[in-house]
């Protein structure tokens, strides 16, 4: 975590120091809906709409959002946290880490997966933060695509405050 947000930093840094400044080789290479991105000499998947590493909150920084946010409310934002699970099913949806709490992030229009062995791994997402309730019947469904057993399924017994996330572009370091 403290390698991606030195790298977001020194990107930031580097890009202000002189607008005139061209990144020479920066390079894209595009498969289906997967890419690659080259920024700096950091090198990332990218899913669903094309998205940059920069001017990305940290996840303690999305948490102080998320407190402020009030059920209706939605903040456009861009953000790098923790992937905590993913859906074994279709890589449909994750979790991140947010600090004290955990962010359901779905895709928007259902329109890319996330590779299902992500977990552990940081990835920056940009799209629309809010506030939802989550019926009893649909954390049942995602403990179900989580792999959860039918035993901790049906202690689900009330509908939860969460936060929500639809996110239109996603990226994920690669290993160096």
């Amino acid at each position: 975590m403290k390698k991606l947000i030195f790298a977001c930093v020194s990107i930031l840094v580097l890009s202000s120091c002189n607008n005139n400044t061209k990144v020479e080789n920066e390079e894209t290479v595009e498969t289906l809906e997967v890419t690659t991105e080259t920024a700096s000499d950091m090198a990332y998947q990218s899913f669903g709409e094309k998205i940059s590493a920069d001017n990305v909150l940290s996840q303690n920084d999305m948490y102080e959002k998320y407190k402020n946010l009030k059920p209706g409310d939605t903040v456009d934002v861009k953000f790098a946290a923790e992937v905590k699970s993913v859906c074994q099913s279709k890589g449909c949806w994750m979790r991140l880490d947010v600090g004290e709490e955990e962010a359901m992030i779905k895709f928007k229009d259902y329109g890319f997966f996330m590779p299902k062995d992500i977990a552990g791994d940081e990835v920056i997402v940009r799209g629309v933060a809010f506030i939802d309730e989550m019926s009893v019947e649909d954390q049942r469904h995602f403990a179900e695509d989580a792999g959860k057993s039918k035993e901790e399924i049906a202690l689900i017994t009330e509908p939860k405050r969460t936060l929500s996330f639809t996110a239109d572009g996603v990226l994920i370091a690669e290993n160096q």
